[in-house]
């Protein structure tokens, strides 16, 4: 079993970020108790689903900042390690080699093959390696073909199409488990600032995860500016062609209604293809 469900973790950066003045707090408390699991969403969705209410952020405070800029830590893929997770894999995989990675290339082109078309991506080599070498090994051993993309969310200021658990229900992973980057490492451990949202603008591709060191497989496709906790590691961007294809998955909206769940229409990744 790999990352525990990562909605919880997702709830608990919106709370912690919302939490801009009492009128806020008790908005996202209402939220949070009708729709149990939900997440929140930005600035108004590219490809609306519904009409929405201007944000409690809008009405009681200032909008987050975007994401720090990227310093390289002194350490940058100097020693990437990726021991067990608390369950076994949900597929046979081999985790990837420990050790230092490169950086170089900064960027290595990558390609999601969907039942739905398409995603196009650039992973950030340069900033995240360990994250992109994690991907990049599961890539190339298959494990993410013929696996869904399982969860969606079109909610007030999160907007994401969540993939990469075979299992299909935030409960399954690679067996092993690694570090997070950037943003999270340009904050000094304990910042109070770290638990703070910053703006995830759209098309940044980053990891999913249970909490801290518990990357595994799961990864968010962002299609919409999305206010969250700097603690998902950004590994990567999404081309203009991808996010075509993710909006035309967001229009048909989630299964049953609601603002998070299995997306009504159903997202399968046949292969992913690195450099």
């Amino acid at each position: 079993m790999a990352t525990q469900p990562s909605s919880k973790r997702l709830i608990l950066g919106i709370v912690a970020g919302s939490a801009i003045s009492l009128v806020a707090v008790a908005a996202l408390v209402v939220t949070l108790v009708t729709h149990s699991h939900h997440a929140t969403k930005s600035a108004p969705s590219r490809t609306p689903i519904r009409p929405r209410a201007p944000r409690s952020a809008e009405l009681s405070g200032p909008n987050p900042p975007p994401m720090p800029p990227f310093a390289p830590p002194a350490d940058l893929g100097a020693n990437c390690q990726y021991p067990p997770s608390t369950g076994p894999a949900s597929k046979p995989v081999r985790a990837p080699r420990s050790g230092k990675v490169s950086t170089d290339p900064a960027e290595i082109n990558a390609s999601i093959a969907t039942n739905q078309g398409d995603i196009g991506l650039q992973l950030a080599n340069a900033e995240s390696p360990c994250t992109v070498h994690s991907f990049t090994s599961l890539a190339q051993q298959g494990f993410f073909d013929q696996t869904p993309c399982h969860r969606l969310t079109t909610a007030a200021t999160v907007g994401v199409l969540q993939c990469g658990d075979p299992k299909g229900d935030s409960t399954g992973g690679p067996g092993y488990q690694f570090a997070d980057e950037y943003p999270t490492n340009q904050y000094p451990p304990n910042d109070p600032q770290a638990q703070q949202p910053v703006v995830y603008p759209r098309g940044t591709l980053a990891m999913a995860n249970a909490g801290p060191g518990t990357n595994g497989s799961e990864f968010y496709l962002v299609y919409d500016d999305s206010e969250l906790a700097p603690v998902y590691t950004v590994f990567g961007t999404i081309d203009d062609t991808g996010l075509t294809t993710i909006d035309n998955i967001v229009k048909g909206g989630v299964a049953g209604g609601g603002d998070d769940g299995t997306p009504a229409v159903a997202v399968t990744i046949n292969t992913v293809r690195v450099g």
